[in-house]
């Protein structure tokens, strides 16, 4: 994968890398100059923690923010969420054993967290789902639904849009918030079992 900068200081993605594929970063900073050659992870870790090293300020920023990476994502939910040839899916079972119990509300954030790794991986092409996407996906019913969308809409932790295929049908994503809660609800759930 490269990365360019536009003239408008935005990063443009002009090419996609197998995952596998070694990934190589040079920076230079006034004499220093450093390469980093590996994985996608193993050098994006390797950048990170020599940029925070060099540039104090960035250590600094770097503990404000948020941010959750597909590597992440799949590391913290891969007991949960499985993609599946029927699409990115919530299997909290193992061998028929039901390994926990959700909310309505964690179900539905669950579901499209599981849609926003799946886009992450190029398995769809949009992480928005729609309100029958979930239903079929989830099978709740679809008036619990509508109504835990609404609570995560208020909140900001899911992200409400219209997708303009013709149906102008509203379509739902989840936000960096949203798994920041989500994250926070499943870690006090797992110490209560």
């Amino acid at each position: 994968m490269s990365i360019e900068f536009s003239d408008r200081g935005k990063e443009e993605i002009v090419g996609t890398a197998d995952p596998g594929t070694s990934v190589n970063v040079t920076i230079s900073i006034g004499d220093i100059r450093v390469q980093f050659n590996g994985s996608a992870d193993s050098v994006i870790s390797s950048v990170i923690s020599f940029l925070t090293k060099q540039i104090p300020a960035l250590d600094l920023a770097n503990r404000i923010s948020l941010n959750y990476t597909i590597s992440e994502l799949i590391q913290s939910y891969s007991d949960i969420i499985k993609i599946t040839p029927e699409g990115p899916r919530i299997i909290p079972l193992l061998d028929g054993v039901e390994l926990r119990k959700f909310s309505d509300k964690q179900i539905v954030a669950l579901q499209l967290v599981a849609s926003r790794i799946a886009k992450g991986l190029g398995k769809i092409e949009d992480d928005r789902l729609r309100m029958s996407d979930l239903q079929s996906a989830t099978g709740l019913k679809s008036k619990s639904i509508s109504s835990r969308l609404s609570e995560l809409v208020k909140v900001g932790y899911v992200q409400r849009d219209v997708v303009r295929d013709g149906s102008e049908l509203p379509a739902y994503r989840i936000t960096t918030a949203g798994i920041s809660w989500l994250n926070s609800m499943l870690a006090k759930q797992k110490k209560i079992q």
